[in-house]
């Protein structure tokens, strides 16, 4: 009974220590008001990196109406390393198909699209402040439905 009581006590305090843990991550995200958003208009931020040692996972995140028109959307995204000029690639992001409907997660008419910008987990290659902007470059100005847009930068596993 004493065997199983301190394995009992070890096991609850390793979850407790595993919880206390922090976790490295940035996200931020920038509301399009009124659900319109404008190509002149970009989402912008910045979040600072310590650690070049380890990889990390960048992810665009995207909250759409169910109402909205497109499967994807097109977007230029800018990144600017610390001391460096913003360099920005056009990037397309599927939001859903007309087979199987919506990616990501729903509830009642909003849905939430999250995928990562790096096929594998890069490195920072120093130590600052990084600046991104993120703006939609799709025919429609303003482009109608978008409810928020955001970015998502966590070390990998």
């Amino acid at each position: 009974m004493k065997l199983f009581r301190f394995f009992y006590i070890i096991f609850f305090c390793g979850i407790l220590l595993n919880a206390c843990r922090q976790i490295d991550l940035y996200e931020q995200h920038s509301i399009i008001p009124d659900g319109k958003w404008y190509a002149d208009k970009p989402v912008t931020g910045s979040f600072e990196i310590d650690d070049t040692t380890s990889a990390y996972i960048i992810s665009l995140v995207i909250r759409h109406r169910d109402n909205y028109q497109y499967n994807n959307i097109w977007l230029n995204v800018g990144s600017q390393a610390p001391g460096d000029t913003m360099k920005f690639q056009r990037v397309e992001f599927t939001l859903g198909s007309d087979a199987l409907g919506w990616e990501g997660t729903g509830m009642s008419d909003i849905w939430e699209v999250r995928k990562p910008l790096n096929v594998l987990p890069e490195n920072f290659r120093e130590k600052g402040i990084y600046t991104y902007s993120i703006s939609q470059d799709m025919r429609n100005n303003p482009l109608e439905h978008i409810l928020n847009v955001g970015l998502r930068v966590e070390k990998a596993p």
